[in-house]
């Protein structure tokens, strides 16, 4: 039975994929490369900075040090995020409904700098009570790889198969079930036919009912 819910933090917690996609946008078009979301997006989101770096350039084949690459997409989202980051319609109201009865966490392969302006302006750590997770506490590994969600389940002391993952991404949805956990994907960042992995997809969190898993 599920005790713990994990969840992952863009497109799940708070809204910033559409401000990946500008940052994408901007990287690329230094590079006089058009973004292409329906070929790149799915790819990207899960992975470091570095790993989606290397990404692109397997793509497109421009040339670069990864590191110093994922250093130029970090200073174009830094300067993003600041501007313009809200809550996922919904999250607060299904937050409220399942703090008492189910250990939470945000699961995060978000850069460590990134991670830190979210918090800041939605005191994450004070909403989730210090559980926030990110990839630099597994070495940096992504997602789809599951590292990021089976040490949130052990920090949390759950075994994996009481854990629930809600996610937005395919790399995320993989990720899930490759720890052996649920998943419930929302379409708040892609559709419906990439997300077929996840054990429920639903377009809202209000359709996400917990004791059904």
């Amino acid at each position: 039975m599920v005790d713990t819910i994990i969840f992952d933090a863009e497109g799940v917690v708070f809204d910033s994929q559409t401000l990946w996609d500008r940052g994408q946008v901007e990287f690329l078009g230094r590079r006089k490369i058009l973004y292409d979301r329906e070929t790149l997006k799915h790819l990207l989101t899960g992975r470091s900075l570095v790993e989606g770096a290397r990404v692109m350039q397997e793509i497109y084949g421009f040339p670069g040090d990864p590191e110093e690459l994922a250093n130029e997409r970090l200073a174009i989202m830094k300067k993003l995020l600041k501007s313009d980051l809200s809550f996922i319609d919904g999250f607060i109201n299904f937050y409220r409904l399942v703090k008492e009865d189910y250990k939470t966490c945000i699961a995060t392969s978000l850069a460590t700098e990134l991670l830190s302006i979210a918090e800041s302006a939605l005191n994450l750590s004070d909403v989730f009570s210090g559980n926030v997770f990110s990839i630099k506490d597994v070495g940096g590994v992504g997602k789809p790889q599951p590292d990021i969600f089976l040490y949130a389940a052990e920090r949390l002391k759950s075994p994996t198969k009481n854990c629930l993952v809600i996610e937005d991404a395919p790399l995320g949805v993989e990720a899930a079930k490759r720890a052996g956990m649920r998943c419930v994907a929302l379409t708040t960042t892609y559709g419906r036919d990439k997300l077929t992995q996840a054990d429920l997809v639903v377009d809202s969190f209000a359709q996400i009912e917990p004791g059904k898993f």
